[in-house]
């Protein structure tokens, strides 16, 4: 193991346990049934979010990097603007596999740059970090485990410098509209006028995009999402000593037309009980799930091109331009702070 994945090794913290004690409580006791997605990205879940992305299916991925391969220079020099030196931080990192795209184009336009990225995953951080050092010269990487959604943005501005925050990956489609305008609103409370915004947003149906192809997206031939989903009841046995069976439930995609979202369940395969012992947050949790019942763990919010203008001016963002692909799939939209 090296230097990098041994000072980011994941190793569940106390704080770490508390929230998700509180959140499986919270998620768990509720009305429908819920668990926030957060809990996915466990090391485990990390990897599995990885193997995802290259999937035949998930066309996001790639189709976002497409975008980026063909429009780094232009958004990188568009961000820039007047001429100014870019610092870049990156909301819910990840490896950065697509990043690095970018990273390359501000690397040429200003010889160097500073790239924060920001992840709950250590282990996910110190691949991304090791990637880009040993492959785009020029960058300098300071990684912050931290998740920005439950403790806030943790931004190092640097003296001199704009910022170019980092969106991408259709990510704020998994907030309710209300929370992503929450989500926004708390990165431009830290951003200086004429900061500026990267947000990558997944298009809704159309042309070459249907109902079919949304769902495959979501529930794989490989049964990689759904060991995905599933993996969040392993979670939970690990971190709370919980009993749930995983072979008990299944994943499950709904498409909402109503809502314009994807949604991920696990439903129970038959009536059962499940215990998570007492813990921080209370006392012994018995849990009766009926033949049929779910939890709700992820939406997946699809966009139009005035939704995605909307949002950002809801949370003081004026977009600058946008670019998509050739079949509109998907969006990235540069927005200034105002």
């Amino acid at each position: 193991m090296s230097s990098i994945a041994t000072a980011l090794e994941e190793t569940p913290q106390t704080s770490t346990i508390e929230a998700v004690a509180a959140e499986a409580r919270r998620g768990l006791t509720s009305r429908p049934r819920t668990l926030s997605p957060w809990l996915f990205y466990d090391e485990a879940g990390s990897h599995l979010f990885e193997q995802i992305t290259t999937l035949p299916e998930y066309y996001l991925t790639r189709t976002e990097r497409s975008i980026f391969a063909a429009r780094a220079d232009e958004i990188i020099k568009k961000a820039g603007g007047d001429g100014q030196t870019l610092t870049l931080i990156e909301l819910g990192a990840g490896t950065a596999t697509k990043t690095g795209i970018l990273l390359a184009a501000a690397v040429r336009r200003q010889g160097s740059v500073v790239y924060q990225p920001v992840d709950v995953s250590a282990t996910a951080l110190a691949a991304a970090s090791e990637n880009i050092r040993a492959n785009i010269p020029g960058v300098i990487v300071r990684v912050q485990v931290a998740d920005y959604t439950r403790e806030g943005l943790p931004l190092n501005r640097l003296p001199n410098t704009r910022t170019l925050a980092l969106y991408i990956g259709s990510s704020i489609g998994n907030f309710s509209p209300g929370d992503a305008t929450d989500v926004l609103r708390n990165l431009r409370a830290q951003l200086l006028p004429g900061d500026v915004l990267l947000l990558g947003t997944d298009l809704g149906p159309g042309r070459y995009k249907n109902e079919a192809t949304l769902l495959a997206a979501y529930d794989d031939a490989a049964g990689v999402t759904a060991a995905f989903n599933l993996n969040v009841l392993t979670r939970l046995n690990r971190d709370l000593r919980a009993d749930f069976d995983p072979a008990a439930f299944r994943h499950k995609v709904i498409w909402n037309p109503t809502e314009s979202r994807i949604e991920m369940h696990l439903e129970s395969l038959i009536a059962q009980r499940v215990h998570i012992p007492a813990n921080c947050c209370g006392p012994t949790l018995t849990l009766d799930f009926a033949h049929g019942e779910t939890i709700h763990t992820e939406n997946s919010y699809k966009f139009t091109p005035a939704a995605v203008e909307a949002l950002l001016a809801s949370a003081a963002f004026k977009v600058k331009k946008s670019w998509q692909d050739p079949h509109h799939l998907f969006a990235v939209t540069l927005a200034t702070a105002i």
